[in-house]
């Protein structure tokens, strides 16, 4: 089986079509096909969606065929990727929509797979090359290996064994990200995750979310909101 086929590729999405555009460029130009989750995008953002789509060749799930919930909906479209991606025998890799790989990423994951991985991350570098949010604890390493600490879902792909072993419908509902909870998962069931801090993917952190941006600027705004109205509940 060849790379491109042994994989799923999605992209959760959340306007921020900029950023989207040179994220599903990237990967397309890589040689590989995805899938893109619109959650809950503007009318006209997921109308931009789907005019690339039929031009560029992916596919395009609108979560709100599937869940009249408010975005956040990444529990969706775990459930519905993961159930994919078992069904296909095949593994899954997520890069969100302020990621931008590089023409072997998606490759030099595959390649550290064996069947006691249960996850592989590439390490997030901003423009100047440094390694950045989520992965500042990596700045230290020099070499790619096992890391039981919390994994991000920027660039990361998801093991059949890993999705085999653990049903993403357990995920509780009321929480809005899951890659903390689901890296240090597949850890308990004795898979091993792995960080590659020699496979960097460019990041622009939150750029679909830009409130977020709060957490550096302004902390006490963000945690203010994020107590008061119950956002970004990992």
């Amino acid at each position: 089986m060849s790379n491109g086929k042994m994989a799923n590729i999605i992209v959760p999405v959340k306007d921020s079509i900029e950023s989207t555009r040179q994220t599903l460029r990237a990967i397309l130009d890589s040689g590989y096909t995805l899938t893109v989750y619109d959650d809950y995008s503007s009318p006209e953002n997921a109308q931009t969606l789907d005019a690339l789509a039929a031009e560029w060749g992916f596919a395009v799930i609108h979560l709100s065929a599937l869940t009249d919930h408010p975005s956040p909906n990444y529990r969706t479209t775990l459930i519905d990727a993961q159930a994919k991606a078992v069904a296909e025998g095949k593994h899954l890799v997520i890069i969100e929509s302020d990621v931008v790989v590089r023409q072997d990423t998606i490759a030099k994951m595959l390649q550290a797979v064996n069947d006691g991985v249960g996850m592989v991350a590439a390490v997030t570098h901003n423009d100047r090359g440094e390694v950045n949010f989520p992965y500042e604890y990596a700045r230290k390493l020099t070499a790619d290996g096992a890391c039981t600490k919390r994994l991000s879902f920027c660039c990361t792909l998801l093991t059949c064994n890993f999705l085999q072993a653990y049903d993403f419908c357990q995920l509780d509902p009321e929480k809005n990200w899951y890659d903390v909870h689901i890296s240090h998962m597949a850890v308990k069931l004795g898979f091993t995750n792995i960080l590659q801090v020699s496979n960097p993917v460019l990041h622009t952190p939150h750029s679909s979310r830009p409130w977020k941006q709060l957490k550096y600027s302004n902390p006490l705004l963000y945690y203010w909101r994020k107590l008061t109205k119950g956002l970004d509940r990992i």
